[in-house]
C-alpha cells in the first residue's frame, strides 16, 4: 500500500515474492493486499484514491452488457512473463491458466485437484512413484500431439532452465529425486522423470508427500512442446526464448495466446481443438491497469464484464448475500453501482493469514497476552475491512482448518484464552499488573508495520486499547522492503505480516508455527520469532510437526496424524502468543449480469480456467 493507502492486488505482491516457488509459503503478502475483497483475479487493486488516467475514462465498449463480440473483458496488472516455468505472479498466471495445461488443474481454482491432460493415475505402495497415463489424442496449439516425452522436457525446463523462477517447487517441494552439482545446483539430466510410452508418464519422488497432486496443478508443471526452446541442455529450440515467453506461447490449454502488449492489454482466443470443455466465448480480454481509481472508472463505464471494487469505494449496506456454500464461499449481488447497475458477488475465503508476530526474547509473555487480550478480531474485521475479510482465531483458515469452518468456529468459541469476538481489557490489566508494571510505569512497545492504511487503523485501534492496560504502544510505520528486512534480522518486537499458503492442507499453515525454525540458528526460516525452545510450549509445538513430517503420506491414517498435529500446534501457538492471527481475506469478484463465471475455489480467480464462462 503507498502512502495514499492504495491497495495492491495479491497478485502485484506474488509477483515480488512468489520467485521462490509456489510451493513455499509467501512472508509479507500482507504488504501489497490487505483490506479484504482484494487480490481475486480480476483486478489490480482495491484500495484509496488516486489520480485517474486515461483508462479511467474510457467510454463505453463491449464489455458491461453492452453487446459486441463474445470476448469475456476482465482487468489485470503488470505481467511479467508467459513462460509457465518464467512467470512467477499471478498476473501472468492468470493468463497462463488460460494457455496451458498440465497432467492436474484446479477444476475453478478449488480443491481438490483432477486430471485434465492426466486420463487417470497410480501411485506406488511406498507412496513415492507416480505414473500417469496421458489422454490420446490431446494437442498443442501448433497441432503436434502432447506426449509424455512433453512432460519429460517441462520438467526437466522447471528444474534446470535458467529462465525457471520455480526451481524450488519440483526440486524441493514435491522433491523429485535428482542429483545436484558439488555446488548444490540441479544436475541436468537426473531428473526422475521418465516416458515409459508416449502415453504414460512417470515421476519418483524422494519420500512421501500428501500435496504432491495439488503443486503438480500449478502453472510452472504444465506441458510445453518438446524442444520448443533451448534453454535446458541437448535441445537447440524453435524459436528464441524471447519469442516464446512474450509473444508466441504454445500450449494446450483452452485458449490460445493472441496479443500481449506489456503494460497495456493481452488477449486469448478460444482454441477450436481443445481436448476438454470447448470455451463458450470467443475469447478472454485483460486491460492493464495499474491505478485504482482508474480500474474503478473503467469497470463502472462497462468495460469490464467482471471487476472487483477498491475499498474506498465499497459499500457495505449494498451488499446483499444470499448464501454460503459448504466452501465458505459467499454469493449474492451487490448495487445499485455507480452506473445503476447491479452486479452478481462472490466472496470466497482464501488460503491466507494476516498476524500479528512478536519477537518472544524482545517481549515479555505478559505484554504478548495483553496485546491478545485487547484485540477483537471482529472489531478489526467490521471497522477497518469493512467485512471484506473473515476473524481469525487459527493461523489455518476455516476451510482447511481439520473438520471445517463449523469445526474452527466451534473450537475457537469454547478454547480461545484471549476472548472470542470481545476485548477483555480487565484481563490486560491483570497480567500487567502481576507483572509489576502500572499506569505510571507502563511497558513501552513498538509496533512495526509496512506502509498500509489498514494496518494503521488497526495499529492506532490497538494503541488506544492497550492504553488502560499499562501498555504504550509506539507505531512504527515503514516500507515494505525495509520492514521485512528489520523482521528477518530479528530487529523488531512486534510487526505485522502475513502468508498465503500454497497448498490446501493444515500443515502448509502450522509449519509456520515451529519454534526449531523460528530464530537466526535454524538453517531456514518459517516464522520470525525468536520462540525459545527449551519450554514445555515449544518442545509440544516442535513435536507436534516431526509427528506431521513422520507421516506425509496421503493415507487417512497419516491424514489423522497431521491434523491432530495441527490443531495441538494451533493451540501452542495460542498459549505462547507467538503469532497473533487478526483475519483471513476474502477475495471477491463483481460481474454483470450479463456475464456468468462458475464460482471459484480456495486457489484463487486466477488459477481458474474461463472456458465454462458464458455471455448472454
Amino acid at each position: 500500500m503507498d502512502d495514499n493507502g492504495q491497495h495492491s492486488t495479491r497478485r502485484q505482491f506474488l509477483k515480488t515474492a512468489a520467485g521462490a516457488g509456489s510451493a513455499m509459503a509467501i512472508a509479507g503478502c500482507a504488504g501489497s493486499n490487505e483490506g479484504g475483497g482484494s487480490g481475486n483475479g480480476s483486478t489490480n487493486a482495491t484500495g484509496g484514491e488516486t489520480t485517474g488516467t486515461d483508462a479511467g475514462t474510457t467510454e463505453q465498449g463491449d464489455g458491461g452488457g453492452g453487446g459486441g463480440s463474445a470476448t469475456l473483458d476482465l482487468i489485470n496488472s503488470t505481467m511479467s512473463s508467459l513462460d509457465p516455468v518464467g512467470a512467477s505472479d499471478t498476473a501472468s498466471g492468470w493468463v497462463t491458466s488460460q494457455v496451458f495445461d498440465g497432467l492436474m488443474t484446479y477444476p475453478d481454482g478449488a480443491i481438490p485437484v483432477e486430471p485434465v491432460i492426466a486420463e487417470g493415475y497410480e501411485t506406488s505402495d511406498d507412496y513415492r512413484t507416480y505414473t500417469f497415463t496421458l489422454k490420446e489424442g490431446v494437442t498443442f496449439h501448433d497441432g503436434s500431439e502432447v506426449t509424455a516425452q512433453d512432460f519429460v522436457y517441462s520438467y526437466e525446463r522447471l528444474a534446470g532452465s535458467d529462465n525457471s523462477q520455480q526451481k524450488a517447487d519440483i526440486l524441493s517441494a514435491i522433491n523429485v529425486v535428482h542429483e545436484t552439482t558439488g555446488e548444490g545446483a540441479y544436475e541436468p539430466g537426473s531428473l526422475a522423470v521418465e516416458a515409459v510410452d508416449d502415453y504414460t508418464f512417470q515421476m519418483e519422488i524422494s519420500e512421501p508427500f500428501a500435496p504432491t497432486l495439488q503443486v503438480l496443478s500449478n502453472n510452472q508443471f504444465a506441458a510445453v512442446p518438446e524442444g520448443i526452446v533451448g534453454d535446458i541442455e541437448g535441445y537447440d529450440g524453435e524459436m528464441s526464448y524471447e519469442e516464446f515467453a512474450t509473444s508466441n506461447p504454445i500450449g494446450a490449454g483452452p485458449f490460445q495466446f493472441e496479443v500481449w502488449e506489456q503494460g497495456t492489454q493481452a488477449s486469448v482466443t478460444a482454441y477450436d481443438d481443445y481436448h476438454g470443455s470447448a470455451p463458450d466465448i470467443d475469447g478472454v480480454h485483460w486491460q492493464i491497469i495499474e491505478d485504482s481509481n482508474a480500474m474503478y472508472n473503467y469497470a463502472m463505464n462497462e468495460n469490464a464484464d467482471a471487476f472487483e471494487i477498491p475499498t474506498s469505494k465499497f459499500d457495505p449496506s449494498k451488499l446483499s448475500v444470499e448464501g454460503t456454500d459448504d466452501k465458505g464461499r459467499k454469493r449474492g449481488t451487490y448495487g445499485p453501482l455507480r452506473n445503476g447497475k447491479q452486479a452478481d458477488y462472490i466472496g470466497v475465503p482464501t488460503l491466507s493469514v494476516y498476524y500479528m508476530g512478536f519477537n518472544m526474547e524482545a517481549v515479555e509473555k505478559p505484554v504478548r497476552q495483553a496485546v491478545a487480550y485487547a484485540l477483537n478480531q471482529q472489531t478489526v474485521v467490521e471497522q477497518v475491512f469493512k467485512d471484506r475479510g473473515v476473524p481469525a482465531y487459527h493461523y489455518t483458515t476455516p476451510s482447511i482448518y481439520p473438520g471445517g469452518a463449523e469445526a474452527y468456529t466451534q473450537h475457537a468459541e469454547e478454547n480461545y484464552p484471549y476472548g472470542y469476538n470481545e476485548t477483555q481489557l480487565d484481563e490486560a490489566r491483570r497480567v500487567m499488573e502481576e507483572a509489576g508494571y502500572s499506569q505510571s510505569d507502563p511497558y513501552e512497545l513498538e509496533f512495526l508495520i509496512y506502509d498500509s492504511k489498514t494496518w494503521m487503523q488497526t495499529a492506532q485501534l490497538l494503541r488506544d486499547q492497550l492504553q488502560s492496560a499499562h501498555v504504550e504502544l509506539s507505531i512504527t510505520r515503514s516500507p515494505f522492503s525495509a520492514m521485512l528486512s528489520r523482521v528477518e534480522n530479528m530487529d523488531m518486537e512486534m510487526y505485522s505480516l502475513a502468508w498465503i499458503v500454497p497448498w490446501a492442507a493444515p500443515d502448509a499453515f502450522v509449519k509456520h508455527l515451529n519454534p526449531a525454525k523460528s530464530g537466526p540458528e535454524a538453517d531456514t526460516f518459517e516464522a520470525y520469532n525468536n520462540w525459545p525452545t527449551d519450554t514445555e510450549t515449544a518442545q509440544r509445538a516442535i513435536d507436534a510437526w516431526n509427528r506431521i513430517t513422520e507421516n506425509r503420506d496421503p493415507s487417512d491414517e497419516s491424514e489423522n496424524v497431521r491434523a491432530e498435529a495441527a490443531v495441538t500446534m494451533e493451540e501452542a501457538n495460542w498459549e505462547a502468543v507467538a503469532n497473533l492471527p487478526v483475519y483471513h481475506e476474502i477475495e471477491e469478484r463483481f460481474s454483470y449480469q450479463n456475464v456468468e463465471i462458475p464460482p471459484y475455489g480456495s486457489g484463487g480467480a486466477y488459477k481458474q480456467k474461463l472456458n465454462d464462462a458464458t455471455m448472454n
